[in-house]
């Protein structure tokens, strides 16, 4: 923040000023379009306690942004605690009605907290006008959902959703003047088919699901799906240009890894989540349609993953009784078998981009790469990416919007649209990943040998950069097509237990042979039916309750910081 637009923000019209009771002293309250401040005290401020001595004596000026509160109330007597201070109870008496001021304040790991402050007031005239203008203005921030839908899943991650929506985000909503109509699925696909179909989505602002990831692309399906249907547009067609949604969606995060919001967001914390909600955050978001013999199969935000991935998922299916240790279990299996596919990957690069994997510029709030990537996804077409690759659909080397063609054995074909960060793996599958450039990471993983391999992954839960091996490659694509060697067309899924080799038999091997010629691809958690696909990004095409990763250090100038958890307070 500049001093220039701390004055602005000073130099507001004011809108309410009044002598009011804090804490142990009496001071001067401001209310703005931009800020609530409290500037001078009136009265000769007490000794600080030890906890105050992070401000410096004279920082006298405290401020509460607009935009980062969350309502204001009447307080009632058992929240009140300042009647329980007999030494402050005489200062009570003449400022007996008091008020709450909720607001959200950033705590380490980018958690968000809910914190109030309360004032007190000569009389109930007076309350009433401070909680009345205040809403008053919160209710003019647009921004701000007024009515949401949200749908339950009571069965993902440790079965908590329910008791983490009721808890933690419903009062949450309620102090925010958030109206919710609220679904509990009953089973897979409730909530994408009650989107396609059933509900009046001109009623809400906003969709909010309450679950882990599986849950997140369901709704992710209906809405997309319905605004398609509703636009009267093709999916199957690769090449259409599908329209926005115009509802955000929030994530609740109560699943067992909750990759798509520890991504957007750098934290799985539900409360954090519903902050970002209220606060009418709005973060645009990439999504990947995935297409087969001009047939649409799904679409993808996350990871698309074929051989390792794929592998991994597939087994795991088979193993839903062990609950979340499965994926771990499975991930092992995997690793030893030491499964390799070949195929022909074709894909179109994104040389127009501003950024690369390899650059370190991490997707951040107010990301200038998906800002340019925006712009150059509607300048480059999907119909004039099929007539270029029309035109040079042979050709394998990169040069002016050409498509590249790489041939080979792969232990692992990854597409990340995002970071894919997660509490396991912090920095994810391709940590410089961005969410709404229009492009998706596409990793390549060789033929290699089973400890290379291990060392490639085990890079993804530290910083060394896992994209530097002789074996890995990566690339940023608009669009890319898999063709495995052996293809009907059809990847037949066995989710049986019984198999005809065991792991042994394959560990002593370096590298076994395989009979069934493909993988499965892994599409957000999901297998889809087929192993040749074709893969179109759609920049920006949902948006989330969300504004990226926050930066460690917001403000330059001036400093931010938390005063006894009541109040926020700059000083030069």
């Amino acid at each position: 923040m500049l001093i220039s637009e701390f004055f602005i923000m000073v130099n507001q019209p004011t809108l309410l000023s009044t002598q009011l009771f804090y804490k142990d002293r009496v001071v001067e309250v401001t209310l703005n379009r931009v800020m609530l401040g409290f500037w001078k005290e009136i009265e000769t401020r007490r000794k600080r306690s030890a906890s105050f001595n992070c401000i410096s004596k004279d920082a006298d000026h405290h401020f509460l942004l607009v935009s980062e509160i969350v309502g204001a109330r009447e307080t009632k007597e058992e929240e009140d605690q300042t009647n329980k201070d007999g030494g402050r109870k005489h200062r009570v008496l003449l400022y007996p009605y008091a008020f709450t001021v909720s607001y959200t304040e950033r705590t380490k790991h980018h958690c968000w907290r809910y914190k109030d402050i309360i004032f007190h007031c000569l009389d109930e005239a007076q309350r009433q006008q401070w909680v009345q203008t205040i809403n008053n203005q919160l209710s003019l921030l647009s921004i701000r959902p007024k009515r949401l839908l949200v749908y339950i899943n009571p069965y993902s991650g440790k079965q908590r959703g329910k008791w983490i929506y009721e808890q933690r985000v419903a009062p949450l909503f309620s102090r925010a003047s958030i109206s919710t109509d609220v679904i509990v699925t009953e089973s897979a696909n409730h909530a994408r088919d009650h989107l396609k179909t059933e509900v009046d989505l001109k009623q809400y602002d906003g969709v909010v699901c309450v679950g882990g990831d599986g849950m997140f692309s369901e709704v992710v399906h209906g809405l997309v799906s319905r605004t398609q249907s509703d636009s009267r547009v093709d999916q199957n067609q690769p090449n259409q240009d599908l329209v926005p949604c115009a509802l955000r969606i929030g994530i609740i995060p109560a699943g067992s890894t909750d990759c798509i919001c520890y991504s957007t967001t750098g934290t799985n914390d539900p409360v954090t989540s519903a902050l970002h909600i209220i606060m009418g955050d709005s973060q645009p978001m990439d999504v990947c349609s995935v297409h087969h013999n001009n047939t649409f199969l799904r679409y993808s935000v996350s990871l698309l993953g074929y051989g390792f991935y794929g592998d991994v998922l597939t087994d795991s299916e088979r193993k839903r009784w062990m609950g979340p240790s499965r994926y771990d279990f499975s991930g092992l299996k995997t690793f030893l078998t030491h499964q390799y596919y070949e195929g022909t990957v074709a894909f179109l690069p994104a040389e127009d981009n501003l950024g690369n994997p390899r650059d370190k510029i991490k997707c951040m709030t107010g990301c200038h790469i998906c800002e340019q990537g925006a712009n150059n996804g509607q300048l480059l077409s999907l119909d004039h990416v099929d007539k270029m690759a029309e035109e040079n659909s042979d050709k394998e080397t990169s040069g002016d919007g050409v498509w590249r063609v790489i041939r080979g054995k792969f232990l692992a074909i990854n597409a990340a649209s995002m970071s894919c960060a997660c509490p396991r793996s912090p920095r994810g599958l391709s940590p410089y990943a961005h969410l709404a450039d229009g492009t998706t990471d596409l990793i390549l993983v060789r033929k290699a040998s089973r400890l290379d391999f291990l060392r490639h992954l085990m890079r993804h839960t530290n910083k060394d950069d896992q994209f530097d091996m002789s074996f890995v490659e990566v690339h940023r694509v608009r669009r890319f097509r898999f063709v495995p060697k052996q293809s009907n067309g059809i990847s037949e899924v066995d989710l049986s237990e019984t198999s005809g080799k065991k792991i042994c038999n394959q560990v002593c091997t370096a590298h076994p042979n395989n009979d069934t010629g493909h993988s499965n691809w892994n599409c957000d958690g999901e297998i889809l039916p087929h192993a040749d696909i074709q893969v179109s990004v759609h920049c920006q095409l949902i948006r989330l309750f969300a504004r990226g990763v926050e930066r460690r250090t917001t403000f330059d100038t001036y400093t931010w910081s938390v005063i006894e958890g009541s109040s926020l307070s700059w000083q030069a």
